[in-house]
């Protein structure tokens, strides 16, 4: 325990400095203002300064780019609470119930749970990282393809059984998320698929054209085509601050997100869009009240951005502790470090303590600087809703088509773009969870990859599903969820016939 104390002082001398506490500030600056931005993401920001931090030690590196990406989570809820408009793929679930927090004339509140929540579950995720890291690294270890294909489908199936307008329109829309998400070139053979002869849907269709489209163009047009458009919030903004009864919700819901968080950001792959609908997924189902959730319930706040801020602590861990990147933005980070000089793997600590620990040191304080950021500045936020509607949606809109534009400067984003909203505002009248259509098109890919992939490593063989312990615990929970739900219809669909 002495030396874990002088570990964490280490941590806080180096990341204290001034050039690191400027590396800091610029970092969750920048991730803040990318999370806003539809379609700007942490990896094209990265991307774009990996060249510059070459000359950086490499302390200041590190530093600099871990502040982007968990300030890039840190600050996608804003647009998604006051404009129905995610500005990063995890904050697209907190449209749900944020959004209508915002119209209820409680956009103060929804704007402070999501600030405190993410910097409670930031800071679990960097003390997890210093007390936890080897051991969390090896539990993740011990997750193959087929136990990341079995925790998909349980987690498709649990989220459909609970989604809104029924268990069948639930997998309904979840189907049309996969099969849409399976655009692109084929993981095993390289064929293109579903993509109509059009070049630029060779590499699938942008999750944040889907997402902005779905959401926000699809309020849009359902909000203009009521007969009693209500604006997008009235002149009451609401207090500025959560009331007892909101913090009491919010507080074990921020927990359970913290957790469910903290575990899936170590496993390769499972990304923060993964945790924070999970985390919704989990927050609804053991509600009792699931009604409210989609209508401005806080717990539909609390954990998702909970969930999503906790994973981008821990998602550090297995790119350091095992040298294996478990996204994208990860990836960019591992060769940060390789370009610094720095091996990352289970010696890192002893080899690199500097840098180890002033990274960890570095999150605790770029989350203290996010609150001290974000905080004072929901005053300021909160003016945006006074603006009447019909001025609002042009800006809305605008805002959506650079930042969808500016992904791969090709029009035919703007085009998808209106497509989707089209296809929200459809999906919306036919009563089907917008939630469930985007998780299948996040977890669909992913399934498909890890399922070939495991039945390829087992020569054809399904029993592999059965024989690992893991796998087979998400096979059981899933199997049961959906004969439990096929149940509840039919027995639902045969009283109505009696009646």
């Amino acid at each position: 325990m002495p030396d874990f104390f002088s570990s964490i002082l280490l941590g806080l001398q180096v990341a204290a400095s001034l050039d690191n506490l400027f590396y800091c500030l610029l970092g969750v600056t920048l991730g803040t203002a990318i999370g806003v931005l539809p379609g700007v993401g942490p990896i094209i920001t990265i991307s774009l300064l990996l060249p510059l931090t070459f000359g950086l030690p490499p302390e200041g590196s590190v530093i600099l780019l871990a502040g982007i990406y968990y300030g890039a989570a840190y600050g996608g809820s804003t647009t998604s609470i006051l404009l129905n408009l995610p500005g990063e793929a995890s904050s697209a679930i907190t449209c749900l119930d944020g959004y209508q927090m915002a119209r209820q004339g409680r956009a103060g509140s929804a704007l402070a749970i999501a600030a405190l929540s993410s910097f409670f579950a930031g800071t679990v995720g960097t003390l997890l990282i210093a007390l936890a890291a080897p051991a969390m690294a090896s539990v993740a270890a011990k997750f193959g393809s087929a136990e990341y294909a079995a925790l998909v489908f349980c987690a498709l199936v649990a989220t459909a059984s609970i989604a809104k307008g029924g268990f069948i329109k639930g997998i309904g829309s979840a189907v049309l998320g996969v099969l849409l998400g399976l655009a692109g070139a084929d993981v095993a053979s390289g064929v293109f698929r579903f993509t109509f002869g059009i070049a630029e849907l060779r590499d699938g269709l942008d999750f944040a054209v889907l997402a902005v489209g779905l959401f926000a163009v699809s309020e849009i047009i359902t909000t203009i085509g009521s007969p009693s458009s209500p604006g997008l919030v009235t002149s009451k903004v609401g207090r500025l601050w959560p009331s007892r009864s909101e913090f009491r919700l919010a507080w074990p819901a921020t927990l359970r997100g913290t957790a469910l968080g903290s575990f899936l950001g170590i496993l390769p792959g499972a990304g923060l869009a993964m945790s924070s609908f999970s985390a919704y997924m989990v927050e609804k189902s053991i509600s009792r009240t699931p009604g409210q959730f989609g209508a401005g319930a806080v717990e539909g706040v609390a954990s998702p951005e909970a969930a999503n801020n906790a994973a981008s602590q821990t998602a550090f861990i297995p790119t350091l502790m095992l040298g294996v990147p478990g996204s994208p933005v990860m990836a960019l980070f591992l060769g940060a470090l390789l370009i610094q000089g720095v091996n990352p793997g289970p010696s890192m600590i002893t080899n690199n303590p500097q840098l180890f620990w002033g990274l960890v040191g570095s999150m605790w304080i770029g989350n203290l600087m996010l609150v001290i950021l974000n905080l004072p500045l929901i005053g300021l936020w909160v003016k945006l809703l006074s603006v009447p509607y019909h001025w609002l949606y042009l800006f809305v809109l605008a805002f959506a088509c650079v930042g969808v534009f500016s992904i791969s400067f090709s029009s035919l984003q703007i085009l998808t773009l209106v497509v989707f909203g089209a296809a929200g505002y459809l999906l919306k009248r036919a009563d089907c969870s917008l939630a469930m259509f985007i998780l299948g098109f996040v977890l669909g890919p992913m399934f498909e990859e890890n399922f070939r992939r495991a039945m390829s490593l087992s020569r054809g063989d399904p029993m592999t599903f059965i024989n690992r312990p893991i796998s087979l615990t998400f096979v059981i929970l899933g199997v049961a969820i959906l004969l439990a739900a096929t149940t509840s219809f039919v027995r639902k669909g045969a009283q109505e016939a009696a009646d």
